[in-house]
C-alpha cells in the first residue's frame, strides 16, 4: 500500500478532524466540481468524484468506483504525538487514475484544512501561513 498523510499543525485552521469532517469535505469537492461543470457546461461531477463513500469503521473510509478506470481509495484519521492526521492509502489493487485522484484530493483536503502534507513520492507541501 502506498500513503499520503495530512497533518494538523498548530497554524491549521482547526487541531482535530473527524470522520464527519472529511466526509463534509468531500461533499463539498463534489459542490465545487459541479458548479465548474455547469459554467463549461459539461457534466464533470462524475469525472471529478467517480467514487462512492462507503463507511468501513469509524475512523475510517472507503472510496469505491465502478468506473472502469478507477478502483478505490482508503481514507483514514488518527492522532499521533498530539497532532490530528488524515491518511489517504491506495491498496494495491489501486489504478494510475486512483492515484492522481487521491493526489488531487489529498491536496484539496490539505489546503482546506490549511495543514501539512506528505505526498505518495515523499515530498512535503505546506498549505499553512509560515
Amino acid at each position: 500500500m502506498q500513503h499520503a498523510f495530512i497533518t494538523l499543525v498548530p497554524k491549521s485552521n482547526q487541531q482535530s478532524v473527524s470522520i464527519e469532517d472529511v466526509k463534509h469535505l468531500f461533499h463539498n469537492y463534489k459542490t465545487v466540481t459541479s458548479k465548474t461543470g455547469n459554467q463549461i457546461n459539461y457534466a464533470y461531477t462524475n469525472t471529478a468524484f467517480p467514487y462512492e463513500i462507503l463507511d468501513t469503521s469509524a475512523t475510517t473510509l472507503k472510496l469505491q468506483s465502478s468506473h472502469d478506470r478507477y478502483d478505490s481509495i482508503y481514507v483514514g484519521i488518527g492522532i499521533e504525538k498530539e497532532q490530528s492526521f488524515i491518511q489517504v492509502s491506495l491498496p494495491t489493487t489501486a489504478t494510475f487514475g486512483d492515484k492522481g485522484k487521491a493526489n488531487e484530493f489529498s491536496r484539496f483536503l490539505a489546503k482546506k484544512l490549511e495543514g501539512e502534507l506528505q505526498l505518495f513520492n515523499g515530498r512535503t507541501m505546506y498549505f499553512y501561513k509560515r
